[in-house]
């Protein structure tokens, strides 16, 4: 277009990457081609902090157009995109989750990634090259960020490993694996693994692993040679001056306190007691140290002391703050056939964590129809997830799925397709529906448990 161009062979196809400045106002940007498919990807971070935020907050777009793969859709009315498709947020989460762990823990400036797919070839997925995009973007920008990062796509066709598979190839594979890696003391260190597939032994994820690393390496060092012409020096983030007095003043406040609040098996009561710690804490510095404005140093100390004193007695103790052990896990109850007037149900309890799954068989014609950017076609099994507030024991307005139910209703979906007949031994379409009771840890996989639980109480024949 209209920038400095590079290029990699990627397999069997080449990787262009282009650095412009269409997209001049951003902190960083690029072009990223693979076949014929063009994403463009673009960072930017605010200007000042995010004021009180005790997160990084981070937002990742994905916009598919309609016109990058030739088409017209939408309502006959309104003839554009509007909110983001399910694919868009799996794949905008999937970019989140490769690139998260690589900012520091103090910076907190609004950031955003932005990755449009402007041309769409139908043989190669925008996915890899948006999060291969992002990491060019945030490295080519005063973000501070430790990348870059490779990323490449894993298939398996007859017991032979292939590099970003085709969506043809991808077919006919046994195994779909998204790989992100790092460079760290010259290793490549795997830091996001995305994948589906038939079930396969542990020793060819092991393998899977293993031909990714050399490619996430070829696209390690690709990245740091653009780095070396282009790269911008990164924003110093201002370390707040250490207050050796007030963290000695906090340690002697809470003492034995925060080892009594925190070890304990009921996680409402256990939150509930942390908070008022907290706040006892930052009331009784205000009245010590009034017009400070400690409050923030003093919420970030506490947090930190909990990490430090759950870290060393999981090390040098083996003791978890709801009293199990290491290898201990939590009480396991499974029950199915609940409902009376449902095709199929299944609740799966793992100690707080309670998962109810409703199954409902429907005719041939109540598929779901897809049409978007990439998918036109059919869809016979459905995996819905809720998470509402009182499973957390929060109160917050519903307003529909969220990112984050779309994203584990995605996930425990593809755990479950494998189980699924195909439609001649089975024609019903199946939606089911599940809803988390009680939430303390894992409830994707939970949902799975019990999704499994609602198809064989429903008779569906499950592989």
């Amino acid at each position: 277009m209209m920038g400095e161009t590079f290029k990699l062979k990627l397999g069997e196809r080449e990787l262009k990457v282009e650095l412009s400045n269409l997209a001049e106002q951003a902190s960083g940007s690029c072009f990223v081609q693979y076949g014929n498919t063009l994403v463009l990807t673009t960072a930017v971070a605010s200007q000042y902090n995010r004021e009180g935020a005790d997160f990084f907050p981070l937002t990742v777009e994905y916009e598919e157009r309609y016109y990058a793969a030739g088409k017209i859709l939408g309502s006959r009315y309104i003839r554009r995109e509007s909110r983001p498709s399910d694919e868009a947020i799996i794949t905008a989460r999937l970019i989140d989750r490769a690139i998260r762990p690589r900012f520091p823990e103090k910076l907190k400036r609004e950031v955003q990634i932005v990755a449009t797919c402007l041309s769409w070839d139908r043989e190669n997925d925008p996915d890899i090259i948006g999060l291969i995009g992002a990491s060019v973007a945030l490295s080519n920008s005063e973000i501070p960020w430790s990348g870059p990062l490779g990323v490449v796509r894993v298939g398996q066709v007859e017991e032979k490993f292939i590099l970003n598979p085709t969506y043809e190839q991808r077919e006919k594979s046994n195994l779909d694996l998204v790989f992100a890696g790092v460079e760290e003391n010259s290793d490549v260190l795997i830091n996001m693994i995305e994948g589906e597939g038939q079930e396969v032994s542990e020793e060819t994820i092991v393998k899977a692993i293993e031909f990714a690393q050399p490619h996430l390496k070829e696209l390690i060092d690709f990245q740091k040679e653009i780095f070396k012409r282009f790269g911008k020096a990164k924003l110093l983030l201002e370390e707040p001056p250490a207050d050796l007095e007030l963290e000695k003043e906090i340690k002697k406040f809470l003492g034995d306190k925060l080892e009594k609040t925190l070890y304990q098996p009921n996680k409402i009561g256990r939150m509930d007691e942390v908070n008022a710690l907290k706040d006892d804490l930052v009331y009784y510095v205000e009245e010590k140290y009034p017009g400070d404005g400690k409050g923030q140093f003093v919420k970030d100390f506490f947090e930190k002391e909990i990490e430090r004193l759950a870290h060393e007695n999981i090390i040098k103790l083996e003791k978890r703050p709801d009293a199990r052990k290491l290898d201990e896990l939590r009480p396991i109850d499974c029950q199915a056939g609940l409902l009376p007037r449902t095709h199929g149900s299944g609740l799966f309890c793992r100690g707080q964590t309670k998962a109810l799954s409703i199954l409902t068989l429907g005719a041939p014609g109540d598929v779901r129809l897809l049409e978007g950017m990439e998918i036109i076609g059919k869809k016979r099994f459905m995996h819905h997830y809720n998470f509402p507030p009182y499973c957390a024991g929060e109160v917050r307005p519903i307003r529909g799925p969220g990112r984050r139910e779309i994203g584990h209703g995605m996930l425990a979906e593809k755990a479950l397709i494998p189980l699924i007949p195909n439609s001649d031994e089975f024609p019903y379409t199946i939606r089911i529906v599940t809803e988390i009771l009680s939430s303390n840890g894992s409830t994707s996989m939970a949902s799975v448990s019990s999704a499994s639980l609602a198809l064989m109480d429903a008779g569906v024949p499950i592989k």
